[in-house]
């Protein structure tokens, strides 16, 4: 079950701390909820959220068919982009519970519930962690009517789902099951679901052919002689994995584990094995992870402050609340830079790294990132010991001083889609020589935490 722990600091909490200090320089902030691009990024469109979800925050992205999944905590939402400039939304799913980050595979959907709830039903209410009757876990839905999504099936998990990573089966195996890697941690003695020290991940079977007969098949534990818990500077001790991509054609996956970056093997679907593992001091909270299309690299970020905190200004300084570039050498991690925007940010803004996706573009290693109300940023890390930003979108402080900004920035079919906290669903189009490539990779289906080469992306899929 969660931990109060979570709700305060931990990545995307529900609600970002209110700033109010003065701007170190007034005249480099943007007037409030104004939006500014770079020359070379254009803002095709808004859509605000939908009235059903329209007092909830929105989460993660997932995309098929031309449809876009929208997470939020009230729920989801689908949305139409085939046509980028005329998307509009399909339907929403009210089913409230924390953070309902989404992936979709077929006719399914899967949200992740980290917030303990009185039962597994839409209709829940919370309920503390320390009652053994609360549930959190994961939510499968039927989509294949995008008008009117069906609930299937609930799969409990100990500490909840905090993110979820979707990894097909291997050879004969793809056609029939299906493995969510299930991301939790902050146990607590006091919760009969959650029990320290955790450092585990679960993993859900699924059944492609029969999805309410999924069920949890392994718990496997990532840290057996316990995390980084000592290092000054940890917005909490490692006790678990916050978020985990999984490039399943190659067999390998990289974990953001609170104090902690991992690398796994994951030939064995339901035995992941740790190959390398890395701190930092300057990293607070290992967030996500990205890797380079040929797997030669791996980006982390770094949530300083919880998602909460306004860290992209002078005073935190460009190496904290940042990315972390590694090259992987002979299966180890190499650090090569960081990377972190350098407009700085007001002081009323919370301001992070946060989710992103390659830009797949032959031959370049570029990625679109959300920064919190820093934005959506698009940067180069070729050369991953020189890093540069290329191009920026992003909106001034919120006249309100409410916070919230960009909870997730990824490039779909040609163009960038980012859900933003409170003002809907963003499209965003970059025209730079550098990303005008990507134009001719188009895929069916994209869910950021499942890696897949540009190779297969070309050739679309047919699960």
């Amino acid at each position: 079950m969660s931990s109060p722990l979570r709700a305060l600091v931990v990545a995307g909490a529900a609600v970002a701390l209110a700033l109010t200090a003065v701007p170190a320089s007034a005249a480099e902030i943007p007037p409030p909820d104004t939006v500014v691009t770079s020359p070379n990024v254009s803002h095709v469109l808004n859509i605000p959220k939908p009235e059903p979800l329209a007092g909830t925050i929105n989460t993660d992205i997932a995309f098929q068919s031309g449809y876009a999944y929208v997470g939020n905590y009230g729920g989801f939402s689908i949305y139409d982009v085939r046509n980028p400039k005329k998307a509009q939304p399909v339907s929403s799913v009210v089913c409230p519970g924390g953070q309902m980050d989404v992936s979709v595979y077929g006719n399914l959907l899967f949200a992740a519930v980290d917030s303990s709830r009185s039962d597994d039903s839409c209709n829940s209410t919370g309920l503390p962690a320390s009652n053994k009757e609360a549930w959190e876990g994961v939510r499968i839905f039927d989509i294949s009517d995008k008008t009117a999504p069906k609930y299937v099936k609930a799969v409990e998990t100990n500490c909840g789902s905090h993110t979820l990573t979707l990894v097909p089966g291997k050879g004969v195996d793809r056609l029939r099951n299906l493995y969510v890697y299930v991301s939790s941690y902050s146990p607590s003695a006091n919760f009969p679901d959650c029990q320290p020290p955790h450092d585990k991940i679960s993993i859900i079977k699924v059944p492609l052919r029969n999805p309410a007969a999924a069920t949890v098949a392994a718990t496997p534990v990532v840290f057996p002689d316990g995390g980084n818990e000592t290092q000054p500077g940890l917005l909490a001790p490692t006790s678990g994995c916050h978020d985990i991509t999984a490039y399943a054609e190659k067999n390998i996956a990289a974990g953001a584990c609170m104090g902690d970056g991992v690398l796994f093997d994951i030939s064995d679907r339901l035995n992941p094995k740790v190959t390398a593992r890395i701190t930092d001091p300057n990293f607070a909270f290992w967030h996500s992870a990205t890797f380079s299309n040929d797997a030669r690299k791996v980006v982390f970020t770094d949530e300083l402050g919880g998602g909460g905190a306004a860290t992209c200004n002078e005073a935190t300084g460009p190496n904290r609340g940042a990315d972390a570039i590694y090259d992987i050498v002979n299966g180890q991690l190499q650090f090569k830079s960081y990377f972190k925007i350098a407009r700085h940010q007001a002081d009323s803004e919370n301001c992070v790294a946060h989710n992103g996706s390659l830009i797949p573009v032959k031959g370049k290693d570029i990625m679109v990132q959300a920064w919190y109300m820093g934005g959506v940023s698009i940067w180069d890390f070729t050369d991953s010991a020189n890093p540069r930003e290329i191009g920026y979108f992003e909106r001034g402080p919120r006249a309100d001083n409410s916070g919230g900004g960009v909870w997730s920035a990824y490039y779909y079919n040609g163009h960038i889609y980012a859900a933003d906290f409170h003002e809907g669903l963003d499209v965003i189009k970059v025209n730079d020589p550098l990303t005008n490539g990507a134009a001719r990779v188009r895929t069916d289906r994209l869910n950021v935490q499942t890696q897949e080469s540009y190779r297969e992306w070309g050739r679309g899929h047919r699960d």
